[in-house]
């Protein structure tokens, strides 16, 4: 409707207090509230999403079609399609996108 895609589904959730080292790879949906340190890469063809909550955390590469950033962002973000920054987004690193939406 309205010439909107439908969003992939969260499939994947990295819960407050949680903390990843390593890369991480996805496909469709996830979804940060804790921490990460290393790389959050979407893979595959289909359509993907990442969403990084108010309290979560990640110092590595972002890499999604779609990025929503509400928390710590330490690297490079890049986005294929809409990158969305939240009010609380903290980002310390080069951004890449199709389209920006920012939030007051």
């Amino acid at each position: 409707m309205f010439g909107k895609k439908k969003q992939p589904p969260i499939r994947t959730l990295i819960g407050e207090g949680s903390v990843i080292r390593g890369e991480l790879r996805f496909e469709e949906g996830l979804r940060i509230d804790g921490e990460v340190i290393g790389d959050v890469v979407a893979v595959g063809d289909r359509p993907s999403i990442l969403v990084i909550s108010e309290k979560a955390r990640v110092t590595g590469k972002v890499k999604a079609g779609h990025v929503i950033i509400n928390g710590s962002v330490h690297g490079p973000v890049l986005s294929d399609e809409l990158l969305e920054l939240q009010p609380k987004a903290d980002i310390n690193g080069e951004l890449r996108y199709e389209v920006l939406e920012m939030h007051q």
